[in-house]
């Protein structure tokens, strides 16, 4: 696959579906797609959308190369001729990136031929699956650690290039940084790393006996005291009394990477307080997810690294999202299958308010309907333009506008809506205006 080419990131059925389409003419037909969840995995109380911006700009790259089309040797000639003159024409709008969502909300809304929509449904969906279940996972925990910092540290733990997403997604939802330099420099995420347990064990006196004072000294020779001295190597009593011993009181932060944390950090801060280090902060690791860091709200810790509970999305890898086919030539319709109903048309949505500015409900309506009137609620719509005539609407946020956007709105959930137990989503989904079709 060409370097900037998605039309591969694809399924099969995808391209035999449009082979037939072209043969018996149901090609042209203008049909509308939608991207929805039926329920949010692991019983969350709301989720996060993210990777809107990565498919807008997989959708652009979406062209089949010359030496692409010869790998599909099971396709007849003309739809090969349609592949390589492929490109996307129609309209796509949506919730904007970093905006909460719901079961059945209306997150992603594609228009236009069968043809040119129903090939795309494989590659938006594996990047919103991923990217929203990295966001939902790393907000719950950025509520978790009550405004400490969290730095994603979790590249080793999944694939190369997925890790470089997860990062990007997880400072969507709050993270300050990564550990991830590709990351860093594709997406500008503030970047963070000092030293491993290898870096201790290097260092080692001609008998073989550890030198932990060493391995401290050559990496505040080399960083500076504001440096992060990772304190259990060994012993992390003797670690902090070392390390302050190395560097003096003005250390800028010890890392806890193992043992009981919440035991651990009391004693590293009463030891730290007691050699005088009083602006040292302390910096936890170790299989951290939402629940460890709630945890831990009451001890003594400054930040937090988390790693594999984040790029797997705490245990839940995919927001579940489905990608279906509900409006052809502007009839509604609609799978009907056990547990997987759905309401067929395509749609917008706004969420109301209270005056308090805490959010209600949010209401799904046909798409060319008026906003639906809502008392002495306010209202805002969800649904906004993301590309008109396969163009990318001009003035889409950036990452950080994005960043920003979803801190506001998770301060609008009612108070619920923060919990990490499992329970029913905190917000309802109301179909309005649909009986009147």
């Amino acid at each position: 696959m060409s370097v900037n080419s998605t039309a591969l990131l694809t399924d099969m059925y995808e391209l035999t579906m449009l082979e037939a389409a072209l043969a018996d003419g149901t090609w042209s037909r203008q049909c509308t797609f939608e991207v929805f969840g039926r329920k949010l995995p692991g019983e969350r109380r709301y989720g996060v959308v993210a990777g809107t911006a990565r498919v807008l700009e997989a959708i652009e790259n979406y062209r089949f190369t010359e030496d692409q089309l010869k790998s599909l040797d099971f396709l007849s000639e003309g739809t090969l001729d349609f592949l390589r003159k492929y490109e996307f024409s129609g309209q796509i709008d949506g919730y904007r990136e970093g905006e909460l969502y719901f079961p059945h909300s209306p997150i992603l809304t594609v228009r236009g031929t069968f043809a040119e929509c129903v090939i795309l449904e494989t590659v938006i969906l594996s990047i919103m699956n991923a990217d929203s279940a990295v966001a939902t996972a790393a907000a719950r925990m950025v509520t978790a650690a009550d405004g400490r910092p969290i730095i994603e540290m979790g590249s080793r733990r999944t694939h190369e290039r997925a890790a470089v997403t997860a990062a990007r997604a997880a400072y969507l939802a709050g993270f300050v940084g990564t550990s991830n330099l590709e990351a860093a420099h594709r997406y500008g995420i503030p970047s963070s790393g000092t030293a491993a347990h290898a870096w201790t064990l290097l260092h080692v006196n001609e008998d073989g006996s550890p030198n932990e004072a060493a391995a401290f000294r050559s990496q505040v020779e080399t960083l500076g005291t504001d440096t992060t001295l990772l304190v259990d190597t060994y012993d992390i009593s003797k670690g902090v009394q070392t390390a302050i011993e190395v560097a003096g009181p003005e250390l800028g932060a010890v890392r806890i990477d193992s043992g009981d944390l919440g035991v651990m950090t009391t004693r590293v801060r009463q030891e730290l307080d007691e050699l005088g280090a009083y602006n040292t902060r302390i910096v936890v690791s170790s299989d951290l997810d939402e629940y460890a860091i709630a945890g831990l709200r009451a001890n003594p810790v400054d930040s937090f690294g988390v790693g594999t509970s984040v790029v797997t999305g705490s245990g839940q890898p995919t927001a579940g999202m489905v990608y279906k086919l509900v409006e052809v030539d502007g009839h509604p319709v609609a799978k009907r299958s056990r547990n997987k109903g759905m309401m067929g048309g395509t749609k917008r949505a706004v969420r109301t308010h209270r005056q308090s500015g805490t959010a209600v409900e949010e209401l799904v309506f046909p798409f060319h309907h008026e906003v639906p009137q809502v008392g002495s609620l306010n209202s805002y719509e969800l649904t906004v333009p993301l590309m008109r005539d396969g163009k990318i609407v001009e003035g889409q946020p950036t990452l950080e506008e994005s960043r920003a956007y979803l801190a506001s709105q998770l301060v609008t959930l009612p108070w619920e809506g923060l919990a990490l137990s499992k329970d029913e989503p905190v917000l309802h989904t109301r179909f309005v205006g649909f009986d009147e079709q």
